[in-house]
């Protein structure tokens, strides 16, 4: 963020879903909102099973959109429990649960220049950082800056484990 007065933000708006990658940008965006003084608003972003066309079609219409948003409230509660505890983030926070697909929804919210947006930037390593289409989405359309932030370096260690885990391969834990 060379060359941007970080000293104007008014809100660090984050992007929540529960994946890891999420977690480590809500971690990031809560640290810079106290840095900064800053709001900070977490954003989880849903839609019908299928997206909103197959929702009309599928077995799942008959579940009310109502209680997908209930369902989308709680995850988003669980994560923010989970990441700040019961003290909170420190700030002032408006968590906010919205319909729509996730990059839309995030520049949406995200829509003030003094505004810094903060999204995970997927499990692809440094090279690759900016191969998710949400964070793709936020880069090329949101009207403020936008911090990708990469993946926690043990989230490769983990995908590993699990990935010899289920192929019921051995694995060498001398190094746990």
């Amino acid at each position: 963020m060379s060359g941007y007065d970080a000293s104007v933000v008014a809100r660090v708006v984050v992007g929540v879903s529960g994946s890891l990658g999420s977690v480590a940008a809500l971690r990031w965006a809560g640290a810079l909102a106290r840095r900064l003084g800053a709001e900070l608003w977490p954003v989880l972003a849903w839609e019908p099973p299928g997206g909103d066309p197959a929702g009309r079609r599928s077995p799942a219409a008959a579940v009310p959109a109502e209680e997908w948003q209930r369902l989308a409230g709680g995850r988003l509660v669980a994560v923010l429990e989970e990441v700040f505890g019961e003290r909170g983030p420190g700030v002032p926070m408006h968590a906010l649960v919205v319909r729509g697909t996730p990059g839309r929804a995030l520049v949406a919210v995200a829509d003030r220049e003094n505004d810094l947006l903060v999204v995970g930037a997927g499990r692809r390593g440094l090279q690759r950082a900016f191969s998710g289409r949400v964070c793709r989405h936020c880069l090329g359309h949101a009207c403020c800056p936008v911090l990708a932030v990469p993946p926690s370096p043990l989230e490769s260690q983990l995908l590993t484990v699990h990935r010899r885990n289920a192929w019921h391969l051995p694995m060498d834990t001398r190094g746990l």
